[in-house]
């Protein structure tokens, strides 16, 4: 019954997220924030503790730290830099599998040319949801719809 609950749960969240897609954007923007700013304080604490064995270490972890602590404020004042970011990182990746696809297409890595191209056609899918998640309303959209599957799948699993 516990599970029944928890799904129905799941599905009123995930409607509501659907309904206005930021107010799925905006609490993990702020964890996630959280999550980077507690990482940057420590890089911060523990550069200044490692100054003393390695200079260039400590200056390094005293640099990543702020960096860090940062784009942790960011992405917890504004989660449309959350979103950025994280279109940005679908964007890389596409753009590498489509020139790991286009360098196997044309040196037959692995005996087989089909292998590049459907690596330039999985990185063109990644522009394209790169394109969207970079939109905080589409990864808000994005958000809800995990919500809705996950409790409707939920819902009809068996035990």
């Amino acid at each position: 019954m516990q599970k029944n609950s928890m799904a129905i749960i799941l599905i009123i969240l995930g409607l509501i997220v659907l309904a206005v897609p930021m107010l799925g954007l905006v609490p993990l923007s702020v964890l996630t924030g959280l999550g980077v700013a507690f990482l940057g304080m420590g890089l911060i604490l523990a550069g200044l503790g490692d100054r003393k064995v390695s200079s260039g270490l400590g200056l390094l972890e005293i640099i990543l730290g702020i960096i860090a602590l940062v784009l942790g404020l960011g992405f917890i004042l504004n989660p449309g830099l959350f979103s950025f970011v994280a279109g940005l990182l679908v964007y890389m990746a596409g753009l590498f599998l489509i020139i790991v696809g286009i360098v196997a297409v044309f040196t037959k890595a692995g005996g087989n040319r089909w292998n590049g191209v459907v690596a330039i056609i999985i990185g063109l899918i990644y522009l394209i949801f790169g394109y969207i998640i970079s939109d905080p309303v589409w990864l808000g959209v994005l958000i809800g719809l995990w919500l809705l599957l996950t409790g409707i799948l939920m819902f009809f699993q068996k035990d």
